[in-house]
């Protein structure tokens, strides 16, 4: 994973209409370099073409790019890896499938199941949410404080999810996440480009000052 400041996650619903292609580009010439497909509805052999065409255009723009929760498709898709929550295959059977240095990431929610994760070989770890938000309001609200208490003994990524915006980014990698994934806040927005160059432009001046901070104690 070359680059998890900001995970990208394409989402049809999300995306209210508009084509995902024409959102990656957009979202890829913002600068971002890891990206997720995720689709509730669709089964895998409608998904599999647009999936494909997803898939090409990060590998020639050398972003990686993971499937959420089916990873059938990530195998069929030749993925750079897959996103599993909580209740899909587990980490200890999902794992042996994987093609050699194929990514697994881990969605988690508590300190326990975060160090779960970690345990099992998770490439990186998911926390969230962060904030409240609608693409997943049944989700528990962990916050930021998740992210400080998990930082001292987390090895891998930790990338802060769930109603992440521009206001509030800068909270969540103070926290000392290593990254951010983000949905509606860039599929739903209206110039997909400028949001995400916002974003890293905010995550980089978050880091930016809280190295400051931490070289000044």
């Amino acid at each position: 994973m070359k680059d998890p400041r900001l995970y990208v996650i394409l989402d049809r619903a999300a995306a209210r209409g508009r084509d995902l292609l024409t959102i990656l580009d957009a979202t890829l010439a913002g600068g971002c370099r890891l990206v997720q497909l995720r689709e509730k509805e669709w089964p895998s052999g409608r998904l599999l073409p647009m999936a494909e065409r997803l898939r090409d255009r990060c590998r020639a723009a050398g972003a990686t790019f993971v499937v959420n929760d089916r990873l059938d498709l990530a195998l069929a898709l030749g993925a750079d890896g897959v996103h599993l929550g909580q209740d899909d295959l587990p980490p200890a059977a999902a794992r042996p499938l994987l093609r050699p240095g194929m990514i697994l990431g881990l969605s988690t929610h508590s300190l326990e199941q975060a160090r779960a994760a970690q345990a099992a070989g998770a490439d990186y770890v998911a926390v969230g949410s962060m904030f409240p938000t609608g693409t997943k309001p049944d989700f528990q609200l962990v916050g930021p404080e998740l992210i400080g208490k998990l930082r001292g003994e987390i090895g891998v990524p930790l990338i802060g999810i769930g109603g992440i915006t521009h206001d509030n980014v800068a909270q969540v990698i103070h926290a000392g996440a290593d990254g951010v994934a983000v949905i509606s806040a860039v599929c739903a927005a209206p110039d997909p480009e400028a949001a995400t160059r916002r974003f890293l432009g905010a995550i980089e001046s978050a880091r930016n000052l809280t190295t400051t901070q931490r070289r000044s104690l």
